[in-house]
């Protein structure tokens, strides 16, 4: 069992790492993680989400992997950018570009080893507030690479970011901790696309964490590409830390994998930030989705926008669980959340609870949710005009989805997802 394996795996890297701040750092998280081990479903964030079984199985760590035929689809999309590619967690250099001058990037390890970078590490790595998480103390405790991303003042990075996880479960069930930092530093912009994917018949692990901070009057343009095998658990952990005048802005988009959770936290420390946060869920089969979102507005004259749709078909099952907190200096404060759910079918279900905590009075906050089917005076108005069932369900469910995808910035990502959501609805 994983719970079994992680001290053997722990003290077998500890020391990966010749930085002493880094191993004190690993020494805390794991200390924390073997206080606290993994959430069940007495944890109140936890209790539709059941990952016993998940973490009830065994797994195989820093494997070494095969080569992996026909990868064009995953790797060679058609989109200039720059790109890592980690196979089983360790890095591919062939697969991978990363050379240009207009930034710094390079894998965690390496910057972690570099004298140059070693300011910015100590200063930004495990500094997000929500540290002491289940999942993310134990990636901070076993993490051995990731992709390092460091903006610098005054710049606007010409093409994307692309960070690219492939698991090899061809042989054996890997486990793989990845680990993003990204440092965007005052009056810079970024895009960032990051996309996990499995190949292989067998059960895979997935706990990835990436920190983000931004400095004054920064923007990050962030897009997370979930659809996987049916035999994938993903645990996606993202922080943001934002100071004032920047923008922040997440589309997560979740078609395919076993289990995904998500864990998306904002932390608005900067005054006229603004935190956007958008997401599309559409799933099948046994698969589970669980986003759940945090946003904490710290200061005065700050933003959020918050907006979700899940489509859930056979027994699927979505949990969305938002949280926005107002602490009582944030005045001023203009919050926004909603997540709307269409269920496709009698075995589908998604829990949903909005949350607002509010200990300023000088704020304009709203949020809801609903729940339903496809609108029937619009199917068969549809349905009227000669439209065959399946395409009346598909054009008012892409209709349902376009207000998310009209945001996308990047016309290739949009591409990809509309036409992801064109073929599940076929």
């Amino acid at each position: 069992m994983l719970q079994q394996q992680i001290p053997t795996q722990y003290h077998k890297i500890k020391d990966i790492f010749s930085n002493s701040e880094i191993t004190k750092i690993k020494n805390q998280a794991f200390e924390n993680f073997e206080t606290i081990g993994f959430p069940n479903k007495k944890h109140e964030e936890w209790r539709f989400s059941n990952v016993q079984p998940i973490v009830n199985s065994e797994y195989t760590f820093s494997s070494e992997s095969k080569k992996i035929e026909n990868l064009n689809s995953i790797i060679n999309r058609n989109l200039d950018s720059y790109k890592f590619v980690f196979i089983n967690g360790i890095f591919n250099s062939t697969l991978s570009k990363i050379e240009t001058n207009e930034l710094d990037i390079s894998t965690l390890s390496e910057a972690i080893k570099n004298n140059t970078y070693s300011e910015k590490i100590e200063q930004f790595l495990n500094k997000s507030q929500n540290n002491q998480e289940h999942f993310f103390s134990l990636n901070t405790s076993l993490f051995t690479d990731g992709a390092f991303v460091h903006v610098k003042k005054n710049s606007a990075i010409s093409k994307p970011i692309e960070i690219i996880n492939i698991s090899n479960s061809e042989n054996v069930a890997p486990i793989t901790q990845p680990r993003n930092l990204i440092v965007i530093e005052d009056n810079a912009q970024v895009k960032i696309i990051e996309e996990n994917k499995n190949i292989g018949s067998t059960s895979n692990l997935i706990n990835s964490v990436s920190e983000v901070f931004l400095g004054q009057n920064s923007i990050v343009d962030y897009y997370k590409i979930q659809n996987d095998s049916l035999n994938t658990n993903l645990i996606d952990t993202t922080s943001i830390t934002q100071k004032r005048d920047s923008v922040a802005k997440v589309h997560t988009f979740s078609f395919g994998g076993k289990f995904t959770r998500n864990n998306l936290n904002f932390y608005q420390k900067g005054e006229n930030t603004n935190s956007i946060l958008k997401g599309i869920t559409l799933i099948s089969n046994n698969q589970l989705v669980d986003h759940h979102t945090l946003v904490d507005h710290f200061v005065p004259n700050c933003e959020s926008h918050e907006l979700y749709k899940g489509i859930f078909d056979g027994n699927s099952q979505g949990v969305f669980n938002g949280k926005i907190i107002v602490d009582k200096e944030a005045q001023k404060t203009n919050a926004f959340q909603q997540n709307n759910n269409l269920l496709l079918s009698d075995d589908a279900s998604i829990n949903t609870k909005p949350q607002l905590e509010i200990f300023a009075d000088d704020v304009k906050c709203s949020h809801g949710c609903t729940v339903g089917q496809l609108d029937e005076d619009a199917m068969f108005y549809l349905r009227s005009r000669g439209i065959p069932l399946k395409k009346a369900q598909s054009i008012l469910t892409e209709a349902f989805c376009s207000d998310v995808l009209e945001t996308v910035e990047i016309e290739e990502i949009k591409e990809i997802v509309s036409s992801e959501i064109s073929r599940k609805l076929a």
